[in-house]
């Protein structure tokens, strides 16, 4: 930034009068100049931060542009690029690169007044071993120019991987049971399997609990009613509200929301990098436990 202001205004004032007043001796910029006009007088370092700095913006917008520098490190690494996190850091400020930062979730589901209710099998223990084990389910809205889109997920704990969702302009029960419906036909036999979802009238109505029983899953409702009883949902939100909802905006339809969520999904499902899977993608997680299991079956 400094010897690009020298390099502005150096014909009216002169190098030597504007470093006497910036945090740079002449020396030093005279030295960036030289280094400009010929490329070989570089320093290692230098040669190399260029090379890198071109594989970090890379990462960066091939990923939508969210990853902080924690992720565009993960990433090159699995391209085999032997680089420090703090150098990936500092090539991002240097460039001015940021991840996304997410933000509060607004309040979309309406407690149902109800007097029985399906237990809470969860207990805050957002844990799988397997996929199709637990499945957790959440409503969020975004604001268009021709009034509310509301997004429906429903998403395998075991991997993150997202298996149902849903765009509409209504905050009925068809939005949350088309989602569920999208998630039993990707995945097949459901056997077993735990639905768990906030104390939301979508969730609680008859259609969508007699649903949940004719695929043999069973439901399970937060007891409490706060945050954290649904928090994985609630994490996976925050992150369509950062990574896509915020950064894409303003939007002027439902069916541009749908469209971006469509986009937005299959990136998350196969390409985002995920802390608590090892930083690998959730579609590469499950492939890589199939493949475990298919291994364990040879040699029993």
């Amino acid at each position: 930034m400094m010897v690009s202001f020298i390099d502005e205004h150096r014909a009216e004032y002169g190098v030597e009068p504007i470093c006497a007043v910036l945090p740079i001796a002449p020396s030093t910029y005279y030295a960036h100049v030289r280094q400009r006009r010929e490329p070989d007088r570089r320093s290692s370092r230098s040669k190399r931060d260029e090379v890198l700095a071109s594989g970090v913006r890379r990462v960066w917008e091939a990923n939508r542009g969210v990853y902080g520098g924690r992720k565009v490190w993960h990433q090159l690494r699995r391209e085999n690029v032997s680089v420090a996190r703090c150098t990936v850091q500092r090539l991002m400020r240097r460039q001015g690169l940021a991840g996304v930062v997410r933000g509060r979730k607004a309040r979309t589901t309406i407690p149902a007044d109800v007097a029985e209710r399906p237990v809470d099998l969860v207990q805050r223990e957002f844990k799988a071993d397997a996929p199709n084990q637990l499945w957790v389910a959440d409503i969020t809205y975004v604001a268009t120019w021709a009034g509310h889109a509301y997004v429906a997920f429903v998403t395998d704990v075991f991997s993150r991987f997202i298996v149902g969702w849903r765009v509409t302009s209504s905050l009925e029960t068809g939005l949350a049971l088309d989602a569920l419906e999208q998630a039993i036909h990707a995945r097949g036999s459901a056997d077993g399997l735990v639905h768990h979802s906030d104390r939301g009238s979508q969730y609680l109505s008859i259609r969508y609990t007699e649903r949940l029983a004719e695929a043999g899953i069973q439901g399970s409702v937060g007891s409490v009613g706060d945050s954290y009883d649904n928090a994985l949902a609630e994490t996976i939100n925050g992150l369509y509200k950062a990574e896509l909802i915020r950064k894409k905006g303003p939007w002027k339809s439902v069916e541009a929301v749908e469209l971006a969520t469509l986009d937005w999904v299959h990136w998350f499902n196969n390409y985002r990098l995920m802390e608590p899977l090892g930083y690998v993608p959730p579609a590469e997680f499950e492939s890589e436990y199939r493949d475990r299991q298919a291994a364990q079956l040879r040699a029993a």
